[in-house]
């Protein structure tokens, strides 16, 4: 949605915000963060290997007061292509991830994929089936670790003086993996390209 600045295809406000009477824009957000936090999100969260390049184009430009504000998803985008080394090769956009990982940060994505699985996992009656897909590397992850702690259960510290039955009880698994994670197809990846990168988790509450 262009309109909203999560693209960088097409020109927009630089605002990326989910709820927009809710926090604050991202080109507010680049206009007050250090460039150690800008680094540290376009990493964290964009797994961007450019990052502290990126981060320092975006300072050095709000410290030229020749420049115009930061309020455009094209600023941005000619920013980053710019900043970007001439060896870059990759296939996406110079901008994807740093895009990626600004929209993350500034709706607090991860947080809000935690409280679900945890609220899912609670709520879920025995038997019900837990099936989350995810559309990239990070969320895949949370999701994969969720399901793996939930099948082990929590573990018991060493030392607590309890019984067997309590230890027992206290260390069940609140759920059981269901099959191998499934990834689109070729076919299903031809017909929506935007599939490419999900996958899909199945768990099942014992």
């Amino acid at each position: 949605d262009a309109e909203r600045g999560f693209s960088f295809m097409k020109d927009g406000p630089l605002d990326m915000r989910m709820d927009p009477t809710s926090g604050i824009p991202v080109s507010q957000w680049l206009m007050e963060a250090d460039l150690d936090d800008i680094t540290w999100v376009i990493r964290e969260f964009g797994e961007d290997k450019h990052a502290r390049r990126i981060a320092r184009a975006i300072v050095e430009y709000r410290e030229n007061e020749e420049n115009e504000p930061m309020i455009r998803t094209g600023q941005l985008a000619k920013l980053i292509s710019e900043a970007a080394p001439k060896s870059f090769k990759e296939k996406k956009h110079p901008a994807t991830r740093a895009f990626q990982a600004f929209r993350i940060y500034i709706n607090s994505e991860l947080e809000e994929i935690d409280t679900a699985l945890k609220g899912a996992a609670r709520i879920l009656a025995p038997e019900g089936r837990l099936s989350v897909i995810s559309f990239h590397s990070l969320e895949d992850r949370m999701v994969k670790r969720f399901i793996r702690k939930e099948s082990k259960g929590p573990e018991v510290p060493h030392g607590i003086p309890l019984t067997e039955a309590q230890i027992k009880e206290l260390g069940s698994a609140n759920m059981k993996t269901v099959g191998k994670a499934i990834k689109p197809t070729k076919q299903e990846i031809d017909m929506n390209p935007r599939s490419r990168r999900s996958v899909l988790r199945i768990a099942e509450k014992l």
